[in-house]
């Protein structure tokens, strides 16, 4: 990143900061998570950015027991093309905890294996770090294999080489329908997350691989909420076979040759029976891009399986505001469409947005630490509000990794109300005492003490 780009985006932040703030106010309420992570848990505290090893989040991960890890350095945690695997449960990631800048992991991802996992406000940059096209580097920034009660929430994950954000896992384990949802991810919630600019013909093995979200077959509860695609060739998301996905208010912009779409591939499913999927879409925005078809339905369908599907006031629009088509299909198979009359999915607790408020609303509160923004999640944020921006290959097509100073502080107890891992004052790390919480209303009151 030149010099003269890096002064821009520090000026930015500074003129923009307390807009965003105040525009954060109106988002929406959601229903209670499905986990409450490491609620009551032990406090761990990270000491280092050592990728592991005393004090590092990884000895924090894989220790035992109901726990809550809490940061007392910010910085960059360098990786080295490895992924971080989550195997123990009961778990809480507050990365609002760490001092500013917070914290981000570069050059690998985040696997989630265990049940009951809680992060937030944790940036991920896995990026190609120079691995020679289809050398077999495909790191996802995000994904559940096979786990449940999860809430990813308030997270930047950029430049993954397989997918952004996603919830994977076995797709048969056991004999019926009931036993294969049980054996993969279910009950996991994306919240205010942004996912971004997939690298598209960089190291994985089977070539363009910029995806932003899949949900597995029969996967099932996976609800995406408020949350940012940008600047993925498509899954924004892939929903496969049986999968039950809920959308609610998401921003999905410059997607290459789909957004939103739909396949139960009869090469994956043989020798079993189609079992029909289920997506409720309700106030989406699907915006196109330097990099978008001409055309792009917000809602495509392929393969041998049927989706059952309700939406409700989803918008899409190309580059120049022109309406899309809410469907399209690709290939010439079987599959139907089965449009419901009802959402298929609960809609309770939800305070849905017009979909011609999600835009705003969503560049100023998704994301990691949307008062203490990273220049990378500027630079995107600004060119989605803009109509700019583009698919990468390569995270060098952006500056590369970013030069993070580490900080220190300590973590003092008394300071953060523990049940809702938010600071008594009203005022995160990094935050000009003052301004207004980046939470809505709504949230806060979700999140007070006995709610």
């Amino acid at each position: 990143m030149t010099h003269k780009f890096a002064s821009i985006l520090s000026i930015l932040r500074l003129l923009l900061a307390p807009l965003l703030l105040a525009m954060a106010g109106v988002a929406t309420a959601h229903p209670p998570d499905p986990t409450e992570g490491g609620k009551g848990g032990r406090i761990i505290r990270v000491t280092t950015l050592a990728k592991d090893g005393p004090g590092s989040l990884a000895e924090a991960l894989a220790a035992k027991g109901p726990r809550i890890v809490v940061f007392e350095v910010g910085g960059a945690i360098d990786l080295g093309r490895s992924v971080l695997d989550i195997q123990e449960p009961y778990l809480t990631i507050a990365g609002q905890t760490a001092p500013s800048p917070g914290i981000t992991l570069l050059r690998g991802g985040i696997d989630v294996h265990a049940h009951d996992v809680k992060i937030s406000n944790i940036r991920v940059f896995t990026g190609a770090d120079g691995q020679p096209p289809l050398s077999g580097w495909e790191a996802d920034a995000f994904s559940t294999v096979g786990a449940h009660n999860v809430v990813v929430e308030n997270c930047t994950f950029l430049w993954a080489l397989d997918e952004n954000m996603s919830a994977s896992g076995p797709r048969f384990t056991g004999d019926s329908v009931a036993e294969w949802r049980e054996g993969t991810s279910r009950n996991v919630v994306f919240r205010l997350n942004l996912a971004a600019e997939g690298l598209a013909n960089a190291s994985h093995p089977k070539g363009e691989h910029s995806k932003g979200s899949l949900i597995h077959d029969n996967a099932t509860g996976v609800v995406f909420d408020r949350n940012i695609w940008a600047h993925n060739v498509e899954r924004a998301p892939l929903v496969k076979g049986g999968a039950q996905v809920l959308m609610v208010n998401n921003l999905i912009y410059n997607p290459g040759h789909r957004a939103v779409h739909y396949n139960l591939m009869d090469l994956e499913w043989a020798g079993h029976a189609p079992v029909t999927g289920e997506i409720t879409a309700v106030g989406n925005v699907l915006r196109g891009g330097n990099d978008t078809d001409e055309g792009l339905p917000f809602l495509m369908l392929g393969g041998v399986g049927d989706l059952a599907y309700y939406g409700r006031d989803n918008r899409a629009v190309d580059r120049h505001g022109n309406a899309l088509p809410q469907f399209g299909r690709y290939g010439e198979t079987v599959a139907r469409l089965l449009e419901a009359p009802a959402p298929l999915a609960d809609l309770a607790g939800y305070e849905v947005m017009p979909s011609g408020e999600v835009e705003t609303t969503l560049l100023a509160t998704a994301g990691a630490r949307p008062w203490d923004r990273g220049e990378e999640e500027i630079r995107v944020l600004f060119f989605i509000a803009e109509g700019r921006g583009d698919i990468l290959d390569s995270e060098a097509e952006v500056g590369g990794y970013p030069k993070i100073e580490p900080s220190r502080a300590p973590f003092r107890e008394a300071e953060w109300d523990l049940a809702t891992m938010t600071p008594r004052s009203g005022v995160y790390p990094g935050q000009k005492p003052g301004a207004q919480d980046h939470l809505s209303p709504r949230d806060r009151a979700m999140r007070s003490p006995g709610q």
